[in-house]
């Protein structure tokens, strides 16, 4: 009913027709793109509508330093996390029509008080035009015959990491995008002990025995890399030559401009949005069962089914004991033949040396679907343009920031009638952002499990970044 390459040719063309603000200059910048695709099955047409509800691009994070208290900044502005943020802003306002009697795209009346559900044959689809940063991006270039190393134990240490592939002009990136090539011919794929044999004895095994050993000394294998460092706490990447650079099915932060930030990679997030849903914590309030995308389709890129594999399904494939509705959703992975106009690539093939050093593009467009103001385009984490007199007020603030959404949010519970307002919100004195949050119970619960059983390393934001109200 629908093909990869439909949905990557939907979402090109809805961001051709977005205005220019915000956009990257054609021939000396570039950006990566994401989307959110609801699909409304009709089983009487035999049709499926197509209608992307949320975009966003962006290359870029802030400093741990520039974090605000007040929720007003966007942290992390790649993409796929505009994407996912403008979603939420789009499902904010399906669920407020829906409590205020109007129609909606989207939900219908739950079996359960004060919830909802998503329509018969309705779904989402996510989109990106890359391999998402983190442990999907990590895997042989092209002629090695080879996988990385055996991924890291999540009870042990944690998950994913960034990669060589995508946010190349970012600082970090640069000075890594694929290394020294290695000058020994390590071609086995596991960088720690198996069983009782070392990790040298598994490799002069494997060049013994490997018939194509005088091939591959000649053309080594070696990895995409990635400037992400592993999060705290977990272990460190080998950092040896060729395929034993990096540790695989490890969390990882997002490179800064020469500051680390608490940003987890886009492998990582959607990971963590396979089990908790894409909603998050406030929706989740009113839902009775958390959203999960059905399918993450790729645009043209390098790219390794083994590795989304990886990444975005075993790292939680047997997280147990979770609250009713919640699972270890498992979306099909699909790679669309169609290549990104503005990706690095093609804007290198358009380059000309009198436009100076290609760079990515420094600003980040979210788009979605609602009745008022659908476009936001942001820079540094605050609106485009604006002025430093104006920083800290609500007129430099995203429209999906922290503190928007919660007060589109809070917007959503002033219009539902006491009497059917979910019981996670009767009868409380919640009054900050951290209240709401934590007063999800069952997602809570979840979490608590995800970060147990797979993600024990996950970085926690510091508490007072999350008390504003």
């Amino acid at each position: 009913m629908w093909s990869p390459d439909e949905i990557s040719s939907l979402c090109y063309n809805h961001f051709n027709k977005l205005p220019k603000r915000g956009k990257p200059e054609a021939g000396r910048e570039w950006t990566l793109l994401a989307a959110v695709i609801l699909l409304t099955d009709s089983s009487e047409q035999k049709t499926v509508h197509k209608q992307v509800v949320s975009l966003g691009t962006g290359t870029k994070c802030i400093g741990q330093s520039a974090m605000s208290t007040k929720g007003d900044i966007l942290n992390d502005s790649h993409a796929e996390v505009i994407a996912r943020r403008g979603c939420v802003r789009y499902l904010t306002e399906q669920l407020y029509r829906a409590v205020s009697g109007q129609s909606s795209d989207v939900f219908c009346r739950g079996s359960e008080e004060g919830k909802w559900t998503v329509k018969p044959g309705v779904s989402f689809l996510f989109f990106t035009s890359q391999t998402p940063c983190g442990d999907a991006s990590i895997f042989p270039l092209a002629g090695s015959p080879a996988q990385p190393c055996e991924p890291v134990n999540a009870i042990q240490s944690e998950e994913s990491e960034r990669r060589g592939l995508k946010r190349h002009a970012e600082s970090d990136l640069e000075e890594t995008r694929q290394g020294p090539r290695m000058k020994t011919s390590d071609t086995h794929s596991s960088h720690r002990k198996s069983g009782n044999t070392s990790e040298h004895e598994v490799i002069t095994e494997n060049k013994e025995s490997n018939p194509l050993n005088e091939v591959l000394h000649c053309h080594p294998p070696d990895l995409h890399r990635t400037g992400a460092k592993c999060v705290p706490d977990s272990p460190a990447d080998p950092l040896q030559p060729g395929l034993l650079y990096h540790s695989v099915g490890v969390l990882r932060l997002k490179p800064g401009r020469g500051e680390r930030t608490l940003s987890l990679s886009c492998s990582d997030k959607l990971a963590r949005w396979g089990v908790l849903g894409f909603q998050g914590a406030l929706l989740s309030h009113f839902l009775q069962a958390p959203l999960y995308f059905r399918a993450v389709v790729v645009g043209k890129c390098p790219y390794s089914h083994q590795a989304m594999q990886r990444a975005l399904k075993t790292r939680c494939s047997d997280v147990r004991d979770l609250p009713p509705g919640f699972s270890a959703h498992a979306p099909e992975l699909l790679q669309s033949g169609l290549e990104f106009p503005h990706n690095h690539t093609h804007t290198e093939s358009k380059h000309t040396h009198t436009q100076g050093r290609i760079s990515p593009c420094g600003a980040a467009i979210s788009w979605c679907a609602v009745s008022q103001q659908p476009l936001d385009v942001t820079a540094n984490g605050y609106k485009q343009g604006v002025t430093k007199k104006a920083l800290g007020t609500s007129q430099a603030r995203s429209l999906i920031s922290k503190v928007e959404l919660f007060h589109s949010f809070l917007k959503l519970v002033a219009a539902t009638e006491d009497s059917r307002l979910p019981e996670s919100l009767r009868g409380k004195d919640l009054k900050t952002y951290w209240d709401y949050k934590q007063a999800a119970g069952a997602y809570q619960q979840a979490w608590t499990q995800l970060r147990l059983q797979a993600f024990p390393l996950w970085p926690r934001s510091p508490p007072e970044l999350l008390l504003f109200s």
